[in-house]
């Protein structure tokens, strides 16, 4: 169950501050639940729970493959264990003890990648993860979150923690526009229809799920009418509801804040290239590197921006009039 909210504004907290709310309701509701951080605990707002929760809050400073390591120990000794750094340190930095140590051994791990792809600004190439989604996508058994927001990070936060297994949530720690009310609630593996529309499905995930809500009002502006879906879960994908919309409008566009090589858009593509081969634009990282600068100019520099998607929602819908 879930509502929209998508007024284009600014939610009324940063994502930082809702997370250590969340985390801390987590902490005194089930002594099981751990929490590990490697250096960048007051970057997530989490900034004395070490003392306030000794043995159960850790700091384990700036050893990222040490902290998967002994998040799988305790995993295996009936802990709950949540983890957090920059999104590029438990991706890429750390994919061979995810791989091996939780996913492979099969442990319990709830994995916090924060500032992914544009949102890491400032910090540059070498903090923006372009490829995590990928890489978490090629772990059997994985369940990857892309936060649009902050009532979806509460309730990706709270549902996982009695979910067996590997779950990655990207999320960004800055304020987002909102787009879903308080009360919404959601189920990994199933999607949500934030617009309804006839002509082209635009299936969009993380912060470019409020760009695609409002590139669906400016293309009915202009008489063509866009669904907009939240598929919540890159993995598992809501493959009934992708093939429904895909059959329904012939013309799907995918919107990302990560490569399209391996990220949505290939999950998207795979599913339809064997169910309901449709035309398919896809919006995100065209295999590039990341740069510095302000989260607006690099949305600009990669094209992540309403105006690109309704560019290719017309380009898909075209090419899919030029069929008939």
């Amino acid at each position: 169950m879930f509502e929209v909210s998508y007024d284009g504004k600014l939610g009324s907290a940063a994502l930082k501050q809702v997370f250590p709310k969340v985390m801390e309701d987590l902490l005194n509701q089930d002594e099981r639940v751990v929490y590990l951080d490697a250096d960048l605990m007051n970057s997530i707002g989490m900034g004395g729970f070490d003392k306030t929760y000794p043995g159960r809050a850790v700091d384990m400073g700036v050893q990222e493959a040490n902290m998967v390591g002994v998040a799988a120990g305790m995993s295996a000794e009936g802990k709950i264990p949540y983890i957090h750094s920059f999104a590029p340190f438990v991706s890429r930095r750390v994919y061979d003890q995810v791989f091996l140590s939780v996913a492979y051994a099969g442990n319990n791990v709830r994995i916090i990648g924060s500032d992914p792809g544009v949102t890491a600004a400032y910090n540059g190439g070498t903090h923006m993860p372009f490829e995590d989604v990928a890489l978490y996508r090629a772990i059997p058994g994985a369940v990857i979150f892309d936060i649009c927001d902050a009532v979806q990070l509460e309730q990706a936060l709270r549902m996982t923690k009695d979910r067996y297994g590997l779950t990655y949530i990207r999320t960004p720690r800055k304020q987002m526009k909102t787009v879903y009310g308080e009360n919404s609630r959601f189920e990994i593996g199933k999607g949500c229809v934030l617009a309804d529309g006839e002509d082209a499905v635009i299936i969009a995930s993380g912060i470019m799920t409020a760009e695609a809500l409002e590139a669906s009002r400016r293309l009915k502006d202009i008489g063509i009418s866009a669904a907009v879906i939240d598929p919540v879960t890159i993995k598992p994908l809501d493959e009934p509801l992708i093939i429904s919309y895909a059959g329904k409008t012939k013309a799907v566009v995918t919107a990302e804040n990560a490569n399209v090589n391996g990220g949505l858009g290939d999950a998207v593509a795979s599913v339809l290239s064997v169910n309901e081969p449709v035309i398919l634009r896809k919006v995100g990282i065209q295999d590039e590197f990341g740069e510095v600068g302000t989260e607006e100019y690099l949305r600009e520099r990669y094209r992540l921006t309403p105006e690109e998607i309704v560019k290719q929602v017309m380009e898909a819908v075209g090419k899919k009039r030029e069929r008939v």
